[in-house]
């Protein structure tokens, strides 16, 4: 199977900030508490009248400006998320509208929760292989302050909404993104119930377990997607980890002694953005120069369901 690369990255970010200040007027916590469980200052909440479509368009429309792709060059497009604005039409369908992609781009949202960027990335590369058009369009995207309980102050301090794309490009002789992806298939710490279930569509969570979960898959996803590509530590140009706490991000780090200048954190200033917490990384990366053309970029992420993942991708 021929692999994909990176040819531009965009995202959309809602302008509300809110501090963690804000918070504490609405709950029992602090600033103090909050930076120094989670590493988190700020998040950016979608306003009435915003939605997580404006969010999305505006993230593909950066990645197609940075890639120099043409919508009518798009073969597939895929949003993971698990907060659409409308189940039907999806996500992905309601880009397509607004970007004019050719009416026979496949479009599809996908949601596996946080590590959903990965999954749709895996799912992008097998896609390309037998499309005429070569190039995708993969976004991840949550309104997540739509599902929190605004009450429970251990996860409304936690959650921020953004988009995050990334167009690709799948050519033959590139290697593989080597992905490596899995779940426990289990909603008992990490849960999202629907409209049908009688009770609030709110995040439910047991945050200890799930940062127990976390500490033990971020390097097991390392060291398999390493195996898997044939590659050391040394070889990774950069790494991008899921945002969702910084203790999880900075016991990696320790493990495989990642110099500073080899990985980057922003849930200071986002939260935790689920599905779009890898691309915005990426984008801001690229924005900054900090990887660019050749780049060879692990990722990692993990999320409810509970799912797992891991990629190397590389810019091309």
């Amino acid at each position: 199977m021929n692999g994909i690369k990176i040819r531009g990255t965009g995202r959309g970010v809602p302008e509300h900030i809110v501090t963690n200040d804000d918070l504490a007027r609405i709950v029992d916590t602090s600033d103090e508490w909050i930076t120094a469980r989670t590493g988190i200052r700020h998040r950016h909440h979608l306003q009435a009248g915003e939605t997580i479509t404006d969010l999305t368009v505006a993230a593909a429309r950066g990645a197609l400006e940075k890639a120099g792709v043409a919508p009518e060059d798009i073969g597939a497009c895929i949003v993971a998320t698990l907060t659409p604005e409308t189940l039907v039409p999806s996500a992905a369908c309601q880009v397509q509208r607004a970007l004019g992609l050719p009416h026979d781009t496949i479009c599809f949202d996908l949601n596996a929760a946080c590590t959903g960027f990965l999954f749709a990335l895996h799912t992008m590369e097998c896609l390309l292989n037998a499309s005429p058009r070569k190039f995708g369009l993969v976004i991840g995207a949550e309104n997540l302050s739509r599902v929190t309980n605004w009450a429970d102050r251990g996860t409304c301090i936690l959650f921020g909404d953004g988009a995050g794309a990334a167009v690709v490009e799948c050519r033959e002789g590139w290697s593989s993104i080597s992905a490596v992806l899995g779940c426990h298939g289990t909603g008992g710490m990490l849960r999202i119930p629907g409209p049908e279930t009688g009770v609030p569509c709110h995040v439910y969570m047991e945050g200890t377990k799930v940062f127990k979960f976390a500490v033990e898959a971020v390097p097991w996803c390392i060291d398999q997607v390493l195996h898997r590509a044939g590659l050391t530590v040394d070889d990774v140009d950069f790494f991008v980890f899921h945002q969702a706490n910084a203790r999880i991000i900075d016991l990696a780090v320790r493990k495989y002694r990642i110099p500073q200048e080899k990985y980057y954190k922003n849930i200071g200033e986002y939260g935790n953005t689920s599905a779009a917490s890898v691309p915005l990384v990426l984008s801001e990366l690229e924005e900054s120069g900090r990887v660019g053309p050749g780049s060879r970029v692990l990722t990692v992420a993990f999320g409810g369901g509970l799912t797992w993942g891991g990629a190397v991708v590389e810019f091309a």
